[in-house]
């Protein structure tokens, strides 16, 4: 894929907008990182299921998808890696928005997603003029908490029963990272 289809280039990996048209590669990346994912995370991994999702990163305002690649990849197009949201962004004084990803199985354990996190904070924090990330992680999910502690998060608290999640209340630590403690102005 060339260069200038990406929002962010970075030595291995690059970040682009997710987009309906990745639809086949990204179910089948989800169905076979279904045991990766569980219980923890339940990406779509059927076509209707991906137009939904897709649509609500593409139509709504209040989100942004990023698909992260692995540049050089076997395949001639870059291999999705794993996937980044940022969802119920708000502008104004706050300036914030919470993240949700996944890596997915064949990327695991390669560092890809750090590196994907870092093009993504870049982009938040420059081009989309965000101040602030949240990520809320239930706590027995050590890859998602180790990626962000990674990235620089710092840890802020606990919230009880925070989401709905495989049919029970989870509970969730909350993290975040400012655009100062990225090295980013904001």
């Amino acid at each position: 894929m060339p260069e200038s289809d990406y929002l962010a280039v970075g030595r291995r990996t690059a970040i682009r907008p997710i987009t309906q048209a990745d639809a086949e590669e990204f179910t089948t990346r989800a169905r076979e990182s279904r045991d990766t994912h569980r219980p923890w995370l339940f990406p779509p991994d059927d076509a209707r299921a991906y137009a939904a999702y897709a649509g609500r990163l593409i139509d709504d305002p209040t989100k942004a998808g990023f698909l992260v690649c692995e540049r050089g990849g076997s395949t001639p197009a870059d291999p999705i890696a794993g996937f980044i949201n940022i969802n119920n962004i708000v502008a104004g004084g706050f300036r914030c928005g919470a993240l949700g990803y996944g890596a997915f199985a064949h990327a695991l354990g390669r560092g890809l997603m750090s590196e994907g996190l870092e093009l993504v904070l870049r982009h938040a924090f420059g081009p989309l003029g965000l101040h602030r990330l949240e990520a809320n992680i239930q706590p027995g999910n050590e890859g998602a908490l180790a990626l962000v502690r990674r990235a620089g998060f710092r840890l802020e608290g606990f919230s009880p029963d925070f989401l709905f999640i495989d049919g029970a209340w989870r509970d969730h630590e909350r993290w975040a990272i400012t655009a100062e403690m990225a090295g980013q102005k904001s």
